[in-house]
């Protein structure tokens, strides 16, 4: 995949990849690592799982305030190692907190951090804080439920909404096992362009990482399943529910009104984890650092230098 540059994004200042697991993990930094300005760096687990971080692009301009933003693609997407042969349960929760730690620690900033997590992300990023919370300044949980089962009940309450013509579309595909149809996969378009990104057509940035799922859906495939509400995969049980009030860094839930993550997905988020907060974006959907950029960074940005 060749990065190009974009002016909506500020440059990247170094990329580089970390030895992880006999692969390499590919990062990009934003923002000078050398830098006294005292804010601590926020680093961005991005979505899918298999997503890559292109689509979250947009978070590298909280840089522009003086912090360091770290953005990698997790192992199996992007521009990090693929393992399309891996035998399915390589592919845990577990491996992707080993690989955050791995991370942080080789750029040598384990020891202060902020922790953004998008979608996927912001299920795994409280499993990272579970795990370990030395180091992590704040938690930022975007767009993501703290129980699977909840995401299903959501994605299905939304997709009852969808147009008949298209849910009909949805099930025969799902019940042939024909889910690599392009029939399929324009119904979930509908769904898509409703609940996980509004602005139409998606922005580059957004489709490189459709199109990197669509070419490389091994992680999707395995963890989640053929697409948003039809979870087959090793994720279809995760819950984090009972766990989530052992979290004690400062937590910041965002969401946006038309998110395929409705409000009781992430409400145990809130209900349980001491001090948090919650923002919702009323023009976004699934991305609302895409559809209501300038909120998101203002929201974040505001969190994060509370928390320094």
């Amino acid at each position: 995949m060749v990065q190009t540059r974009d002016s909506r994004f500020p440059d990247a200042t170094e990329t580089g990849t970390v030895a992880f697991r006999g692969g390499q993990t590919w990062y990009r930094v934003t923002g000078d690592r050398r830098s006294a300005s005292g804010r601590a760096p926020l680093v961005i687990l991005h979505g899918g799982p298999g997503a890559a971080h292109n689509y979250t692009l947009a978070m590298a301009n909280l840089a522009r305030a003086g912090r360091v933003v770290v953005h990698y693609d997790q192992l199996g997407c992007g521009e990090s190692t693929h393992r399309p042969d891996a035998p399915a349960d390589f592919w845990t929760v577990e491996l992707f907190v080993e690989e955050l730690r791995t991370v942080v620690d080789q750029l040598g900033i384990g020891d202060r951090f902020h922790l953004l997590g998008q979608s996927w992300g912001g299920m795994l990023a409280p499993e990272v804080v579970l795990d370990d919370a030395s180091g992590i300044q704040s938690l930022t949980i975007c767009d993501s439920p703290a129980s699977m089962p909840l995401w299903l009940q959501a994605a299905n309450e939304l997709r009852d909404q969808l147009p008949a013509e298209v849910q009909q579309t949805l099930q025969r595909h799902e019940a042939a096992g024909s889910t690599d149809d392009p029939d399929y996969a324009a119904a979930m378009k509908v769904f898509y362009d409703r609940h996980v990104c509004r602005v139409v057509p998606n922005p580059p940035e957004v489709t490189d990482s459709f199109d990197q799922i669509e070419a490389e859906p091994t992680v999707y495939h395995t963890m989640n399943g053929p697409s948003e509400f039809h979870v087959i995969g090793s994720l279809r049980d995760w819950d984090i529910v009972d766990r989530v009030g052992e979290i004690t860094v400062p937590t910041l839930v965002v969401a946006g009104a038309h998110d395929e993550a409705l409000p009781y997905v992430w409400q145990p988020f809130l209900d349980n984890i001491p001090g948090s907060r919650s923002h919702v974006f009323a023009d976004s959907s699934h991305m609302p650092h895409v559809e209501q950029p300038e909120e998101f960074l203002d929201v974040v940005g505001g969190f994060l230098a509370e928390h320094d």
